[in-house]
């Protein structure tokens, strides 16, 4: 047997059994986003590292999804929010497919939330509000870099962002190429493993009218 034979039986092998808590579609909140803000002041509560780090997956104009993890910047009865290059990957993708999936995956408290929905960008007004208030160095990095573009070394990087430091000092206002999405959500699942895999699972859909339907799912 080779190594590479090893290595894949040893993943194979790897598990653990959910035991941490329960969820039952009586007992979750008739509102999905009350019921997400309760969960992530859980996920503060328990330090998980990094509670707000999402997967935001879209689909390209050639109809191949890609995705990344970026970090949740807000969270209200509007959607779910970040900031980003608007002439990154996922931008180009949103300009063709204006739909992205999120998913957080809190692994302390054995939990993930799904949610999927309609991506507009945040008015301006919200994403100059947010740039202001970042870290000096990330408003420069911002300026400086061109997302998900081609680029012949670090060193050239780096003399980019002491070029905008130099240009812009430490008050530099927000560029045109960089802002805020949100996330509208029509669909959340809320999943808590538990023992034999016999996950609990919560879905949440959006009606024509606005109000929210939910319902177990097996898992």
């Amino acid at each position: 047997m080779n190594k590479m034979e090893n290595k894949t039986m040893s993943i194979a092998d790897l598990r653990r059994d959910y035991s941490h808590a329960t969820l039952s579609e009586h007992d979750v909140d008739p509102d999905p986003i009350r019921q997400f803000a309760k969960w992530f002041e859980e996920a503060l509560a328990a330090q998980v590292p990094e509670p707000n780090a999402m997967s935001v997956a879209t689909v390209g104009s050639n109809g191949r999804p890609s995705s990344r993890i970026l970090l949740l910047k807000d969270m209200d009865a509007l959607g779910f929010t970040w900031y980003t290059n608007y002439t990154s990957r996922k931008a180009q993708d949103l300009q063709h497919n204006p739909y992205a999936a999120l998913i957080f995956h809190w692994v302390e408290l054995e939990r993930q939330v799904r949610i999927e929905g309609k991506v507009e960008r945040v008015p301006a007004s919200e994403s100059d509000a947010y740039f202001a208030i970042r870290p000096l160095k990330s408003r420069l990095g911002a300026i400086a870099s061109d997302q998900s573009q081609g680029i012949a070394s670090r060193e050239l990087l780096e003399k980019k962002f002491e070029e905008a430091s130099q240009q812009h000092g430490d008050q530099p206002l927000r560029p045109a190429h960089w802002g805020g999405y949100r996330l509208t959500p029509d669909v959340i699942e809320f999943w808590q493993g538990r023992s034999s895999r016999l996950h609990d699972r919560v879905l949440y859909t959006k009606k024509e009218d606005g109000h929210w339907q939910r319902q177990r799912l097996q898992p």
